[in-house]
Order: C-alpha cells, then structure tokens, then sequence
C-alpha cells in the first residue's frame, strides 16, 4: 500500500503545484477534449491544428510587451486567433483558394511571426515556455482564466448542442431549416480559439491541440455517438493527465510532452482494440467468411 500510495497519490498530496498542474489540466480536458470531438466530426482536425500555431503572434505581442504575464499574452492569442480565423476564411470565400490552403498559410506565416517577435526580446529559454508551456508552473490567475475558459465553453455547447450535431451531420440541411448555421460556426470557431488560449497557458501553443485532439480520435474508435463520444473523450483526456503528470514526476520528463504522448498511447491502443478498432474489424470479417 505504501509503494501505491507514493506511487499515485504522494505527488499530488506533498506538492501544491503537482494539484495546481493537475487542476488545470484536468479543466483543459473537460473543456477542449468536447470541442475536440465536434472538430473532428467536421474534417477540421488539422484546422485546429493551424489556429493553435495562429495564437502565436499575440502571446508573443503580449510578452514584448509586458513579460511572461498571463493576461496579455491571452488577450494578445485570442485576438489573433480571431484575426486568422476570420482572415483564412475571408480569403477562401472571396478568391479560388480553398480554406484548407488558406488557414494553412496564415499559420505558417504567424508562426514565422510569433517565434521572431519572442526571439527579439527573450532567450531560448523563453521560446520553449511560449511554445512547450509550462503546466507545473499554473498559478491561482491562470487556473481562474482556465476555469472561466471551460464555463463559457460548456454553456455554449449545451445552448448550441443540437445546432452543432446538426452542422457536423448536415450543414446544409441545418442553413436550409434555420437561420443558425452561420452563427454557430462562428461561435464554435470562437470555442475552438478559447481552448487554445487556454491550452496554451498550460502545455504552449505546439502541444495545447494535442490535448484537444487525440482523447476525441481515441474516442472515435469506441463509439458512434456524439454524446458518448464526448464524455469518453473527457475521461480519456483525463486519464492522459493524470498519466502524464505521474510520469513527468518519477521519470523527470517534461510534463507536457508527457500528457499529449498517454494521450497518444490510448490513441493507438483504442486503433487495436476499440470496439470499431483493427483488431475488432478483422474479428468480425473473419466470422463473416467462416459463416
């Protein structure tokens, strides 16, 4: 019993920033694994991908600005996360480029931005920080920002939850029988740029979509269901943090890098035995040939 205790519990019994670290991470996933789900029912799983890259140029305004504070630096990513969002979307409306194409260069382009605007100022040391983020080092104004990031984000999704199943299942069906579909993809655009705030506060802006992205595919293999698949997503991106913050404790290992990489092992144990997994396919096509 001593060696499980110290084993799971001591960490986060002995040390105030190992619960810290385990608080925020732990709403980063009730809020951005859900939004993570609708992002892949859409086919914009790389979008989101693109938007975390996007926040960059604004965090790095913010730390020219005022240092390494937490409300700059998330005023600044939100905004231009907005910015490229609104800008990828203008340019693929108004000329022959695709959205993909489009959202794809903005955010190689405020990447580019971002990690000349941080390199100006600060040191190596700063650039990973921006980058990696720093989840041990969540302090009581970021875990409030966090929690106020996932408050807003369930209430629109329990307003929203019918008109956001109905877009990922049908849009234009959705903007035929109602006036909603625009303003909802806006308003899941909106979602989607405050997790990734968020998330960057925790694990950076190059870790905090895998927080968001591998609990919802791991999901995918277990369920057809968007609501199931919501809630296991959760519990997964849960069970990632916990798993992440235990190894980067006893291996010393960095902490984020850690959780997206359990994120990643249930990934790819949920390909070979989820109940829609590989294992599972093959199962059933080899009763089909034997009957």
């Amino acid at each position: 019993m001593d060696f499980l205790y110290s084993l799971f519990i001591a960490p986060f019994a002995d040390f105030a920033f190992m619960q810290r670290a385990l608080f925020g991470s732990l709403m980063l996933s009730l809020g951005a694994c859900p939004v993570g789900v609708f992002l892949m029912l859409r086919r914009m799983s790389l979008s989101g991908d693109a938007m975390a890259h996007a926040i960059l140029p604004g965090a790095a305004a913010g730390f020219l600005l005022y240092g390494l504070e937490i409300l700059p630096m998330t005023i600044g990513g939100l905004i231009a996360g907005i910015i490229v969002a609104l800008g990828a979307g203008a340019v693929s409306r108004f000329t022959i480029q695709r959205e993909d194409a489009s959202m794809a260069a903005f955010y190689l382009i405020s990447l580019a931005v971002g990690v000349l605007m941080v390199s100006i100022r600060g040191s190596s040391v700063d650039l990973m920080h921006v980058l990696f983020g720093t989840v041990l080092a969540l302090n009581n104004e970021a875990l409030i920002l966090i929690g106020g990031i996932v408050v807003v984000t369930l209430a629109c999704l329990a307003v929203f939850w019918r008109a956001l199943v109905a877009e990922c299942l049908d849009p234009l069906f959705l903007r035929s029988v109602s006036r909603m579909g625009s303003p909802v993809h806006f308003i899941f655009l909106g979602l989607v740029v405050l997790n990734l705030v968020g998330g960057f506060q925790a694990l950076g802006t190059l870790l905090s979509v895998g927080l968001m992205m591998l609990p919802a595919a791991a999901a995918r293999f277990w369920t057809m269901r968007v609501e199931p698949m919501c809630v296991l997503a959760v519990l997964i991106g849960f069970a990632s943090c916990i798993a992440g913050l235990l190894l980067s404790y006893h291996a010393s290992l960095p902490s984020g890098p850690a959780i997206i990489l359990s994120a990643g092992v249930v990934y790819f144990c949920s390909i070979l035995f989820g109940t829609r997994g590989v294992l599972r396919a093959r199962i059933v096509h080899h009763r089909h040939r034997t009957a």
